[in-house]
């Protein structure tokens, strides 16, 4: 995997809040970090990573590139800005927040300028979010096969995205899961509790694990050290086939979001 499996989501958290959970995960051992311009919170998790005292090396920056800054006049610039408000010259990953088909920027226009900021320096990396299958072929043909490390996706037990991640899987393009808990729906599962019981886990952790084991990467979100440190012991939890059977069948496509504009034809 080309980005870190485990992260940081900062989704609706900000000032002292997002401040407060960005330098307590650091402190817990987390090193990536998931923001976005839209988050309005770019420069208070650059304030949280400047006073964290951890070295800039040992950290994996990611942030999304919001609707209005499509054009190829505004993406770069844009991306400056996001850059100086994180106190630093260069993101690990950057995403196209959102395919938005009927905002007037062309796929072909804010691909492009996306690839031209890689060239630039700004990002070592760039990706997609929210796209499915045809958007996300129209993106390589733009930038080309093997350039775009991820598809952040809403996923979770409820929302399988079987088809999208298989596709993504055939191109070498990690996936990225978000909303893998649904809003804190799956925390209230019987067959996730059942599971979570036998392995003396959380159900968090189980929902984790499961993303973990079918090779995505989580960004789960937290203001509560207690959670922020159950978040992580995910990665040590193993679940069986038996387990992972179980939760194949929970599949409902239980979509949390999707947004009016901005939202894909779904897959």
């Amino acid at each position: 995997m080309t980005i870190p499996a485990f992260g940081l989501g900062t989704y609706r958290l900000t000032g002292q809040t997002v401040i407060d959970s960005v330098k307590t995960a650091l402190q817990l051992g987390y090193r990536a970090i998931d923001t976005a311009q839209i988050y309005k919170n770019e420069a208070d998790v650059g304030q949280a990573l400047a006073e964290s005292g951890v070295a800039r090396d040992q950290l994996f920056l990611t942030t999304k590139i919001w609707t209005h800054n499509y054009a190829a006049d505004k993406l770069i610039p844009s991306l400056r800005e996001s850059l100086s408000k994180l106190r630093t010259d260069q993101v690990d990953l950057t995403l196209i927040h959102w395919p938005a088909p009927g905002n007037g920027v062309e796929l072909r226009e804010f691909m492009t300028a996306l690839a031209e900021a890689k060239r630039a320096g700004l990002t070592r990396q760039i990706g997609i979010s929210n796209f499915n299958i045809e958007l996300t072929r129209q993106a390589i043909e733009v930038v080309g096969k093997g350039e775009i490390a991820t598809n952040q996706i809403e996923l979770s037990p409820y929302l399988q995205n079987r088809r999208l991640a298989d596709f993504l899987g055939e191109q070498g393009i990690a996936v990225t899961s978000y909303m893998t808990l649904a809003y804190g729906k799956v925390l209230k599962d019987p067959v996730l509790a059942e599971i979570a019981s036998k392995h003396q886990a959380s159900v968090a952790q189980v929902a984790l694990a499961w993303a973990l084991q079918l090779g995505y990467a989580v960004i789960p979100s937290s203001t509560k050290r207690e959670n922020l440190a159950s978040n992580l012991l995910a990665r040590d939890l193993r679940l069986d086939e038996q387990d992972m059977a179980r939760i194949a069948g929970l599949e409902r496509n239980g979509r949390e979001v999707s947004p009016a504009g901005l939202a894909p034809a779904w897959d």
